[in-house]
């Protein structure tokens, strides 16, 4: 197009199509629209632009609509205002590196070995959060999340009312890095009766969940590109998440029926990161021997080890083994714990019992990260625990969770009969089941199940290189926080007709 097209008919061409945007949309519409002419030639350099007040007239929209369209041009490079010259298409364009990008009007990423490269490749680990389906569920498995029905709320109302009234008396001011001292004594003790792990108030470290703890081992465990991570395979995702965030060399680690297989561990590894009561997501215990292999692991090298103990309050089997822990003699286990299985996942509560010598770090780490975890909140768990709440929650979700749980392994048996085994496990809220015989694979049989309003998840999608799982190795994962005993029969019945 040459300059001597009328400028009104050129541009009000680019832009009669834009004017029927969504509502809220229009201003977007009408740059993305004119500033793709102008990148794509149709609108040649110099062409004078129509004056604001015709193109407002003309399009029937705001005169306010069509002086913010030239002043984001103006200011991104593509029209020059030249002040009674009227506005035109700048003679020298902005560079344009990926013109696609720009024209659909995404950000393009810098480039530079400044960005951690990893968090931006598509390969980044998964999130556990899943979308929610097109078909209406009926029937939900999903892993990691608790019943929060029977949770007395009312009495946390009652203790969270008492800490804002308490704090309404007080001095405005930040709380310690590590935790209230009171939160920190109510987790030593709780820790001591129920995991036998003996440690002092001054051991604790409050964190936003179990998430934070990891975030903040891996700050202060890691050096970016020397540190060597052993990590169960398959596993946690947002665990692995924080150590590849801060640099660490990930060495995924099989699973079998005891647990991590210790004896793979390269030599030379920094930090082993283990779930030894209730192996994520298999649901495996790690056994004694294994255990046994670990410690003196961390004992006779530099090494030390990280245990999430995440769900280890509903066990339904023999006597717990002891948590690696309470086996510590030398300092190299950190003991990460969170309430948000035994309580409230919202609560964003979590904490790390860590050696002495690495507790200034972490608290440096923490205060680096947000200075302290909510007070309010920390003040009514407290007292949550020290009026003895918790552990009488904890003994009531105990038997439900048991009761779902043998629910569900009855529907199995019924419904699936010699076509399932479950894997060994005998705590937690889920549980694994593999598919013998001639069944479709479970990826295929999870997507089918939605379609009978069953949501089911699979143990590969857990695993560090999914497409690697062998058919044998991978497993249907049921939670049981989201189902009551009573729907157990209809849920795996529907599940029986995805087969195949």
């Amino acid at each position: 197009m040459s300059n001597s097209i009328e400028p009104e008919s050129a541009v009000i061409g680019v832009l009669s199509e834009a004017v029927s945007a969504v509502p809220g949309q229009l201003l977007k519409a009408l740059h993305r629209a004119l500033r793709e002419s102008i990148v794509g030639g149709r609108l040649t350099a110099g062409l004078r632009l129509p004056s604001t007040r015709v193109l407002a007239a003309a399009l029937g929209v705001s005169r306010n609509t069509a002086i913010a369209l030239y002043d984001l041009l103006a200011s991104e490079g593509y029209v020059v205002a030249r002040g009674k010259g009227g506005t035109s298409v700048a003679d020298a364009l902005p560079r344009v590196r990926k013109r696609a990008a720009i024209a659909a009007g995404e950000a393009v990423a810098p480039k530079g070995p400044w960005l951690r490269s990893a968090w931006f490749a598509p390969a980044a680990p998964a999130k556990v959060i899943t979308a929610a389906p097109a078909v209406a569920l009926k029937h939900d498995f999903t892993v990691g999340v608790p019943e929060i029905a029977p949770l007395p709320f009312a009495v946390l109302r009652r203790l969270t009312g008492r800490a804002l009234r308490e704090a309404e008396r007080s001095a405005a001011e930040y709380g310690a890095p590590q935790g209230l001292p009171r939160m920190r004594a109510a987790i030593a003790s709780h820790v001591s009766a129920t995991r036998a792990v003996a440690c002092a108030p001054e051991d604790v470290i409050v964190t936003q969940g179990a998430q934070q703890a990891f975030d903040l081992l891996a700050r202060v465990l890691v050096a970016s590109g020397q540190t060597a991570v052993a990590i169960e395979d398959p596993g946690y995702p947002p665990l692995r998440s924080a150590f590849m965030g801060a640099g660490a060399r990930l060495a995924p680690i099989a699973v079998d029926d005891e647990g991590l297989v210790v004896d793979r561990i390269p030599a030379g590894s920094h930090i082993v990161c283990v779930t030894p009561s209730h192996q994520f997501p298999r649901g495996v215990t790690l056994s004694a021997e294994r255990r046994r292999q670990l410690m003196d692991l961390a004992h006779d090298t530099p090494a030390v080890v990280i245990e999430d103990d995440y769900d280890s309050e509903f066990r339904f089997g023999r006597r717990p083994l002891d948590a690696l822990k309470t086996l510590d003699r030398e300092g190299r286990v950190f003991y990460v714990g969170t309430f948000s299985k035994s309580l409230y996942p919202a609560l964003r509560l979590g904490y790390i019992v860590a050696p002495r010598w690495a507790l200034g770090a972490l608290a440096a780490a923490k205060q680096a990260a947000d200075w302290h975890s909510c007070t309010l909140t920390q003040a009514a768990v407290a007292a949550f625990i020290e009026e003895g709440h918790l552990l009488r929650h904890a003994r009531r979700m105990q038997a439900i969770y048991r009761g779902r749980r043998e629910a569900l392994v009855a529907a199995v048996e019924r419904h699936l009969g010699a076509a399932a085994e479950a894997l060994p496990g005998e705590a937690g809220l889920h549980m694994a089941i593999r598919l013998k015989g001639r069944c479709a694979s479970p990826r295929q049989i999870a997507l089918r199940a939605i379609e009978q309003g069953v949501r089911v998840e699979t143990l590969a999608r857990y695993a560090v290189t999914p497409r690697e799982v062998a058919p044998r190795d991978d497993a249907l994962l049921f939670g049981y926080g989201r189902i009551e005993a009573a729907q157990m029969d209809d849920a795996i019945r529907r599940l029986s007709r995805c087969l195949g």
